[in-house]
């Protein structure tokens, strides 16, 4: 057995265990810094930068001053996004209550279209914030693009849609594990097909992203 090889390997594996759980508590000491309200979509979009670096293979860079980059840079920016994703989250929950306390026929109807919709907005979150952080382009090419990559990859959805559920699932049942480990593995299980799905339009320039 080589053993220098396991130790090369397991050194490595607690290595990034170690960079994970700095990533996260980055996220949450950052969240908690803007209030929760104003620190949580600048803290998101700085761990998102960070495991775009990771995926792009920049796996040396410095943690903490990439994620404080990106943080202090997109605060304000990711805040109007952040704005924006709400408000579209609080119509849909207004308009899901009316539904539900409808008593008519008709209102029970809207449940279709009402659950169509909100299947579309939650496939296009998994895509906003990696396209904010990996273009540079405003708001509105942001929303509009996340919606055209969600159409074009319908598999790399359904991946992040059934994986996101699995990770939450699991952790639900270790609630002490979401201080280390919890948005960082969905940003990293997000941000790798996203990655993937960017390539690919690219490569085959049907979707002019900048």
């Amino acid at each position: 057995m080589d053993t220098s090889g396991f130790m090369e390997s397991l050194n490595k594996l607690l290595e990034w265990i170690s960079r994970l759980a700095f990533l996260n508590l980055l996220w949450i000491s950052f969240s908690l810094l803007g209030l929760v309200i104003f620190g949580f979509f600048p803290a998101t979009v700085a761990m998102f930068a960070v495991a775009r670096k990771w995926m792009l293979g920049n796996d040396e860079m410095s943690i903490f001053k990439t994620f404080w980059t990106a943080y202090k840079q997109e605060f304000f920016k990711s805040n109007l996004l952040g704005l924006m994703i709400s408000i579209v989250g609080i119509i849909l929950f207004i308009d899901f209550r009316f539904v539900q306390l409808a008593e008519n026929s008709f209102a029970s109807i809207l449940y279709v279209p009402f659950f169509i919709i909100t299947f579309i907005f939650i496939s296009m979150l998994f895509y906003i914030i990696p396209i904010f952080v990996h273009y540079d382009m405003k708001l509105s090419q942001v929303i509009k693009n996340s919606f055209f990559v969600m159409i074009m990859n319908p598999l790399s959805t359904f991946y992040m849609l059934i994986g996101s559920f699995g990770i939450c699932f699991v952790l639900s049942y270790a609630p002490p594990i979401c201080i280390l480990y919890s948005g960082n593995l969905l940003a990293l299980f997000i941000m790798k097909p996203a990655t993937t799905a960017f390539e690919k339009i690219n490569q085959k320039s049907k979707l002019i992203l900048n």
